[in-house]
C-alpha cells in the first residue's frame, strides 16, 4: 500500500510557505547565521545593492530560533488554510507579498533594526480570520476583540517593552489584514 496516497497537500500556499521557511531555518543553522543576515532579514542598506530589494520579501522566511519559527508557524498552520480556502491561493500570495514588502520598506525607512520572521504575516492572518464570516454592512465582534487583544497589546508592548521583537511589524501586519479584509469584502 502506498502511504503517500493518504496525505493531501491541502493548502498549497501555506504549506509551501512553511517548507521554504523551514529550509531557510536549516540553512541558517548550517551557515551559522550568515544566510539570515545576507538573505532572510531586512534592514537599511544601500539602494544600489540588489539584495536590498530581494530581502524586502525574503525576510518573512528567516527566523532567529526554533521557538521563533515554531510560534509563528503554529498560528500560520492553524489559521492559514482557512484563509487560503476563503480568499484563494493567488489572493493569499498577493496579501503575504504586499505585507512583507510594506513591512520591509517601513522598517528600512523608520528603523535601524534588522527584522526577520513571519510575525507580520501571522498578525495579517489573525485579523483576516475575523472577516471570514462577515455579513454585508455589519462589523464582526471578533474583529473588535482581535483589535483589542492583539493590536492594543502590540501598541503597549511597542511603547513600554525594550526587546528585539518588531512590534511595528506586527502592527503593519494587522493593518494590512484589516485593509485586505475590507478591500475584498466591503
Amino acid at each position: 500500500m502506498d502511504i503517500i496516497n493518504y496525505f493531501s497537500y491541502n493548502s498549497v500556499v501555506i504549506l509551501s510557505f512553511f517548507f521554504i521557511s523551514f529550509f531557510s531555518f536549516i540553512l541558517n543553522f548550517i551557515t551559522k547565521g550568515k544566510s539570515n543576515k545576507i538573505l532572510f532579514s531586512s534592514y537599511r542598506s544601500s539602494l544600489l545593492n540588489p539584495l536590498t530589494y530581494v530581502r524586502l520579501i525574503l525576510h518573512i522566511f528567516g527566523h532567529a530560533s526554533w521557538s521563533h519559527f515554531m510560534n509563528n508557524f503554529l498560528y500560520i498552520l492553524l489559521i492559514g488554510p482557512m484563509i487560503e480556502e476563503k480568499y484563494g491561493s493567488i489572493n493569499l500570495i498577493i496579501m503575504i507579498s504586499l505585507t512583507a514588502v510594506i513591512t520591509g520598506i517601513l522598517n528600512t525607512l523608520f528603523s535601524k533594526k534588522r527584522i526577520l520572521g513571519a510575525s507580520g504575516i501571522v498578525f495579517m492572518l489573525i485579523v483576516l480570520s475575523s472577516f471570514v464570516n462577515i455579513t454585508s454592512g455589519k462589523i464582526p465582534v471578533t474583529l473588535i476583540l482581535i483589535c483589542i487583544f492583539y493590536v492594543v497589546n502590540e501598541i503597549i508592548s511597542g511603547i513600554f517593552k525594550k526587546d528585539d521583537i518588531s512590534h511595528i511589524g506586527h502592527l503593519i501586519g494587522a493593518v494590512c489584514g484589516f485593509v485586505f479584509g475590507f478591500y475584498i469584502f466591503i
